[in-house]
This record gives structure tokens, C-alpha cells and sequence, in this order.
């Protein structure tokens, strides 16, 4: 699914507007039957007070809209209008029209604070008070407004994005942005649903189609893809029949130190779980026999030191190479980097360790190979490209650091997001029980398993972190979010591979049988 800024989303509803040959008024009339069909399914009836806040641009109308679809089927429903301005849109006004006809009664204007009314905790709150056309922070008693929205433990259903959230710019005022408990966005979701610091506004949301013009979303370049169970089935290679262990590849891990082997032993088991034809680990010596113990499977070769990697000498020409996982910072190791840098024609993955020495070395950064993968966390990113003011500038500085390096970066998070040049991939596998030690070994291993076996870097990545966060709900799901470990991602892998190739049950269009 595409995800677009709110200038290309307004450029789709003049296209639709065209090309359909319908009115505007007619596309709000048809976003806001929607939201009514979304409410009427849940609510049948049921005489919860709502009370919807429209303002005075389309958000406002779309307001408009649901609040009068509602009342002609029975409910009890207050439309209020924030005043916040002298203009009004054209559909506003359409609309603002045709509720007072409906309900023969002006909807309550709302010009100061003594205009709040008094909501019950049982009540809904639509909030319909601005749309993605936001240029501004809320202000003055407006803000006033939507804290005491906020205040109230309502249920509060946002229309399109939650009043005060900009749809792809940066938060101005937390205090100025309603909590929403769902938000009904049309079309497409919007960046700032996925970012650190404005995704909280957000706790759940559903997109609704409103009909949108095919032609103008499926040749206009996003600001993002977002990656889900569909687009990572189109990516899956289907094994070959008469495929082999060498058709698979031989990975490569270059990972562990003293204390630390069992980065080794998780990137290791992972890249032989997401399916490397075979697996050689190179670890310092004390590394030997927990490999060899913990994963008879692969071949281990030993560094001449005891606790730490200095010389990477293999000899076979690896598939893929996956480095960096508990290697430590030794001055030995960072030159073990360097040389092996010089294998411009293998793919890397880069991770942990090989990050930071990368940060403290900067001559490493020049002799990446074109097209690595490099899989910070935050502290690490943050080190290899500086402070950010916000989330959208962490993306734009990505964004530059990529491009410059020909680097595929992945910024890891609750929503993990592959940069790749100017694209941008957002994940929506995963859960809060991955946030512990060895995951990110997990997902290293992960990656480097899938290009040995031939697929490209950016798939690799945008591939491998939906199956290894898929791997992460499967495991959530068997044991809740304190108790999973980075081992039992792993073990789950195999899971997430039969989930990815499961196919959804079609229901039978004459009798309803499945």
C-alpha cells in the first residue's frame, strides 16, 4: 500500500473529480458515507449520545456529512462547529446547509471556552475539527478545546488524522493534538501514524476506500510503501524442486568476542532458518565449542585470537556476508574490517559492532561496498549520522546518507523502515516483545541467509524484516510480550514462512460455504 503526502492526496481528489465527472461535494458525500457505514456497523442503533466537532474546511464538512447521515437514521447526535475562523470552504458550506435542513435546526457554534459542553464518559466524540490541510498549530481556545477533549474519557473516532497531527511534517505542540482512540483515514494511512513521536496519536486506525482515482495512486511516486502480508508474498522465492544446499548459498557470519559468542550462535541459527543453503561462522577461538555445540548444522573457523576477531580468512567465496554482531572494538578488529571490505563483489550485511567501529573509523564508511546493508538501532544510527531534530529530519538525514553512500539503511522501531536513496519501506509486522537482546542478531542473520540465496539487497531487507517481525507475533502470540526472547523468533521463523504461504479462505458467492 502506497502512502502519499497530503499534496499528492489532494491532488488525487481533483483527478477523481475529473476523470469520474463528480462534484467535490459529491467525493465528501461519499468519504463521509463511509465513516457513517463504519459507525451504523458497529453501533446498530444503540442511543450513545455523539458528538461530533466540525471545523470549518472539508474535515469539517466530512463532519457534516456523517452527523446528518446519523441523525436521519435515529441517533443522538450534537454537531457542534469550532469557529476558529472567518473562512469557510465551499463544501462546508454545502454541507452546513443540508444538516440544518435535515435536522431543522442550525448545528452549536462554538466561539470561546464557554462553549465547551458537558460529555459524559459513556458519550463518542467524532472529531472532525481538521483534516490533513492543517498548516498550522491550534491555537488559543482551540487547543483549550482539544485538551478537553482529551481530558474526557470519551471514546474520540478522528476523521482522516487526529486534529492537530500534520499528515508529513513535524509535531509543533503535543498539547495541541487530539488523542484519538480510532482513526478512520481515507484512502491511504498517513507517515505520521508511523513515526516515534506522532504515531501515539494514533493508537488504532482503518482505511477506508473512497474511490479515489486508480490511474493517478498507482503512477504516483509515494512518500513511503507499506509493507504487509500481501506485498511479502509477492516477494517470497518459491523453492526450485531440484534445488540443492549450493543453490541456496553460503553464508558467511562474522560475529562474537569474548562473552559475547552468542551473537554468533543467534545470527547464525537465523540465517540457516530463513533458508542459506549453508552457513560458515567465523568466530574468535573461544568461540569454537559453543558454535560447534549449539549449531552442529554449521562450519565454524576460528580467528588465531583467543577473544576477539583479528584476520577474517576464509577459504571459499561466500555468498553473503553477515558482520559485525559482538565483535567488539578492538583495533585488530577494525582493520580486520578493512580488509574485508575489499570483497566489493558480496553482498553485506552490517550490524551492531561493525556500526560503531565504522562510526569511530570514518575511513571504514568509504570502503563499504555499494548496495551493504546496514542495520543500526537507534544509538548506532545516531552515531553514524548526528542528532535529529525530529522524526522527519532523522528520515531526510537517512534519506542523504544513503543516496551518498549507495547504502540500503534500515532505521529499526516499532515500525521499522527501510531507506533505500529517496524510497521508503514501512513495516507492519512486529511487537513490543522483540524489544530484547539478540533480536536485532536475529534479523542480521535473517537478511544475510535470504541474500545467499540470491535475492537483492533492498528485497532482502524489506523481505526479511516482515518475516522476522511476523516471526515475532507468532511468538508473542504463544507466550505474551515480557517472555519473548530472540530464540524463539528464531524458532518461529518456520511458522512465519507457512503463515506467508497460507492463502485466504474464499467464500463461495451462491451458498456461503468456505
Amino acid at each position: 500500500m502506497k502512502i502519499f503526502s497530503s499534496e499528492q492526496l489532494y491532488e488525487a481528489d481533483k483527478a477523481t473529480v475529473e476523470r469520474q465527472e463528480i462534484t467535490s461535494e459529491a467525493l465528501m458525500e461519499r468519504a463521509g458515507t463511509q465513516i457513517f457505514n463504519w459507525l451504523h456497523q458497529r453501533m446498530q442503533g444503540a442511543p450513545v449520545p455523539i458528538h461530533i466537532f466540525c471545523g470549518i474546511g472539508d474535515n469539517g464538512g466530512d463532519g457534516l456529512v456523517v452527523g446528518r447521515l446519523l441523525i436521519e437514521h435515529g441517533y443522538n447526535v450534537i454537531v457542534y462547529v469550532v469557529n476558529c475562523s472567518d473562512k469557510r470552504s465551499k463544501n462546508f458550506l454545502l454541507n452546513y446547509g443540508k444538516i440544518k435542513n435535515a435536522t431543522k435546526k442550525w448545528p452549536i457554534l462554538m466561539k470561546s471556552e464557554a462553549d465547551f459542553p458537558e460529555i459524559n464518559n459513556e458519550d463518542i466524540i467524532v472529531d472532525a475539527i481538521f483534516g490533513i490541510g492543517l498548516n498550522r498549530c491550534p491555537v488559543g481556545w482551540v487547543k483549550k478545546l482539544i485538551q478537553y477533549l482529551n481530558e474526557n474519557k470519551a471514546f474520540k473516532l478522528a476523521i482522516d488524522i487526529p486534529s492537530g497531527l500534520f499528515s508529513n511534517s513535524p509535531l509543533e505542540d503535543k498539547e495541541a493534538v487530539v488523542n484519538a482512540n480510532h482513526t478512520l483515514t481515507f484512502q491511504t494511512p498517513k507517515l505520521a501514524f508511523f513515526l516515534p513521536e506522532t504515531a501515539s496519536f494514533v493508537s488504532n486506525f482503518d482505511v477506508l476506500d473512497i474511490g479515489l482515482d486508480l490511474e493517478f495512486l498507482q503512477n504516483t511516486e509515494p512518500l513511503a510503501q507499506l509493507i504487509s502480508k500481501p506485498e511479502a508474498q509477492r516477494f517470497y522465492k518459491p523453492r526450485d524442486k531440484f534445488g540443492h544446499k549450493g543453490t541456496y548459498g553460503h553464508a558467511l557470519i562474522v560475529a562474537g568476542s569474548y562473552g559475547k559468542i552468542g551473537a554468533a550462535v543467534l545470527s547464525t541459527a537465523a540465517a540457516f532458518r530463513i533458508g542459506a543453503g549453508m552457513v560458515s561462522t567465523f568466530v574468535p577461538k573461544c568461540g569454537y565449542n559453543i558454535l560447534q555445540t549449539s549449531i552442529p548444522e554449521a562450519m565454524v573457523i576460528t580467528d588465531k585470537e583467543e577473544a576477539f576477531i583479528s584476520d577474517i580468512t576464509v577459504d571459499f567465496e561466500p555468498s553473503a556476508i553477515g558482520i559485525g554482531m559482538g565483535i567488539g572494538k578492538n583495533k585488530a578488529t577494525v582493520e580486520a574490517l578493512k580488509s574485508i571490505f575489499q570483497k566489493k563483489n558480496i553482498p553485506f550485511v552490517i550490524d551492531a559492532d561493525a556500526l560503531n567501529n565504522i562510526s569511530e573509523n570514518k575511513e571504514l564508511l568509504k570502503l563499504i561496498p555499494k548496495n551493504s546493508v546496514l542495520t543500526p538501532h537507534p544509538g548506532e544510527l545516531k552515531r553514524l549520522i548526528g542528532e535529529w531534530k525530529d522524526d522527519y529530519d532523522k528520515l531526510e538525514k537517512v534519506k542523504k546518507f544513503s543516496g551518498k553512500h549507495g547504502l540500503v539503511v534500515i532505521i529499526k522501531g516499532a515500525y521499522t523502515i527501510i531507506v533505500y536513496g529517496d524510497k521508503l519501506y514501512i513495516n507492519t509486522s512486529g511487537n513490543p516483545g522483540m524489544a530484547t537482546a539478540g533480536s536485532g542478531d536475529a534479523l542480521s542473520g535473517v537478511i544475510t541467509g535470504l541474500l545467499s540465496q540470491g535475492y537483492d539487497p533492498l528485497l532482502a531487507s524489506v523481505f526479511g524484516v516482515y518475516i522476522h517481525g511476523r516471526a515475532g507475533d507468532i511468538a508473542f502470540g504463544q507466550m505474551g510480550y515480557e517472555a519473548v526472547m530472540a530464540g524463539d523468533i528464531i524458532d518461529n521463523l518456520a511458522e512465519a514462512y507457512l503463515d506467508l504461504l497460507e492463502q485466504p479462505e474464499i467464500e463461495n458467492e451462491s451458498n456461503g460455504e468456505q
